[in-house]
């Protein structure tokens, strides 16, 4: 059906509605990835009692009006979501659910009023606005993930999953083309709203304590996801109304994409978890003190709430490796390096390149085998005394777990812009952010501080000049004082079976 917007603009909507008599609740996704998609997830909804609908956003796929990104999200999803209240089929009760891109359309109902407002919102690895999903909350610019997804969903009326992988095959050196700004250029297609997306400014989308934030919540993420700290952070910060937490041992397709420490009792049924929450959450069968369930990668362990300490609370026994150090971690390329824009440390590659005769690309640390296994649950940072010859710096602290063989397996990447005087020491931390992982006896940490992380993200040009628009790019010298530098990790005590809670039941309760 089409379902007219504010403006009169029609939008391409499924329905798919429960067997038997209404009226039913609602549950409204609407995604910029075609609504057709989402036939099976519609059937399922409809299974369990709920009338489900699949929206195409505004200039995508069978939808009316020109495709802007993150622009027209709360006014269409409002007229939609009062549409479907004035349904026969409807009993007024209205779930907006969403992952990534249509996450962001269902949290972005929740400061609606009234009628346009839904009564409940599930965001799955939401992406929360343009400025948030371009650049790091420190400053640097997601450059590959934002390339790969202007070049597939950007300025057209469909996508082309492979559209930057065809042209990285044509082209391998496309993303190394300066400025930044030029991609179109070098894709060979225009993109009208790619400069807007550098330019945009960050938005607190659920501020706090603040009114909008009056509906249930479910975050749900995963370890493995980029956008892991803001769906922590979406649901640290949620306002007084039942606040959920669900995270696995996941990339960005949830339990279709499980991380090399996935256990089986992480391959948890979405579906029927997410109608079981909706239903005790449209009926204000939820608590009010905030709730989750976190996986223990490399564990079957679920953990609720209290497992996962917030930003600057230690864990129990929080542990400071201190660089260079008795017990901490032994520097094995020495302090000094540096970092040269024309062979960055590469993000893509976790083997470190051994070149004879060239300065060093990073500070290479590494620490003892453990003598037993590690829960780490909570923060991890790395704090720096650091020196750059060059006014403007990013520092990357990448933390990687060997196994007794000596594969390498990544765990964090922190990444932070500074703008110091030249060669004169400042104190610094980078954060690494959530850690839900248990390393095995004999696993060794192998922590890198360099000043690249390309192509994941933008190279600094180490002028101080934003990097998007930036045609010349030079060499920074830099250094680590090693006995005022350590990783901070947040190590709990050991978790037993005793410590678990089954997922469903602690998110529904």
């Amino acid at each position: 059906m089409r379902i007219p917007a504010p403006d009169g603009t029609t939008l391409a909507t499924d329905l798919c509605l429960p067997d038997g008599p209404g009226p039913h609740p609602a549950v409204l996704i609407r995604t910029p990835y075609d609504r057709r998609s989402h036939q099976e997830e519609l059937a399922g909804w409809a299974r369990h009692g709920f009338a489900a609908l699949a929206q195409d956003v505004r200039g995508r796929h069978g939808s009316g009006g020109v495709w802007r990104p993150y622009r027209h999200e709360r006014a269409d999803g409002a007229g939609t979501v009062r549409w479907v209240r004035a349904q026969p089929w409807s009993d007024g009760r209205v779930l907006a659910s969403g992952a990534s891109y249509a996450a962001h359309c269902a949290l972005s109902l929740t400061s609606a009023e009234g009628a346009a407002r839904p009564d409940a919102v599930l965001a799955a690895v939401p992406a929360l606005g343009a400025a948030e999903t371009a650049r790091e909350a420190t400053g640097p610019e997601r450059l590959a993930a934002r390339a790969g997804w202007w070049a597939a969903h950007g300025d057209r009326p469909d996508s082309d999953p492979d559209a930057l992988a065809t042209a990285l095959a044509t082209d391998p050196v496309l993303l190394d083309r300066l400025p930044v700004a030029d991609l179109p250029r070098w894709l060979g297609r225009p993109l009208p709203s790619w400069p807007g997306l550098w330019r945009a400014a960050r938005r607190e989308l659920v501020p706090g304590r603040e009114p909008c934030a009056t509906v249930p919540l479910l975050a749900v993420g995963g370890t493995h996801d980029p956008f892991l700290a803001d769906t922590v952070r979406l649901w640290r910060r949620w306002g007084g109304a039942p606040a959920r937490l669900l995270l696995g041992p996941w990339g960005h397709a949830l339990t279709a994409a499980p991380g090399p420490d996935a256990h089986q009792a992480h391959r948890v049924p979405l579906g029927p978890l997410y109608a079981r929450w909706a239903r005790r959450a449209l009926d204000g069968r939820l608590g009010t003190a905030p709730r989750a369930a976190v996986a223990l990668g490399g564990s079957p362990l679920w953990l609720p709430a209290g497992a996962l300490p917030g930003p600057g609370a230690e864990a129990p026994d929080a542990a400071v490796l201190a660089f260079g150090r008795p017990g901490g971690l032994g520097v094995l390329t020495g302090t000094r390096f540096t970092a040269d824009p024309a062979r960055p440390v590469r993000s893509d590659e976790l083997t470190v390149p051994r070149c004879p005769g060239r300065p060093h690309d990073r500070c290479l640390l590494v620490g003892a085998p453990l003598p037993r296994p590690l829960d780490l649950l909570g923060e991890a940072a790395v704090r720096l005394r650091a020196t750059a010859d060059t006014p403007a710096a990013d520092w990357v602290a990448r933390l990687v777990a060997l196994d007794p063989s000596g594969t390498a397996e990544h765990l964090a990447t922190g990444v932070v812009r500074r703008a110091d005087a030249p060669d004169r020491s400042a104190d610094l931390t980078v954060p690494l952010g959530p850690l839900a992982r248990r390393l095995a006896a004999g696993t060794r940490l192998r922590l890198e501080i360099a000043g690249h992380h390309f192509p994941a993200h933008a190279r600094n040009p180490h002028t101080g000049e934003d990097p998007v628009g930036a045609t010349v790019l030079f060499p920074s010298r830099r250094s680590v004082t090693a006995g005022h530098s350590a990783l901070l990790l947040p190590v709990g005590r050991p978790r037993h079976l005793t410590d678990a809670v089954d997922p469903a039941e602690e998110i529904c309760r």
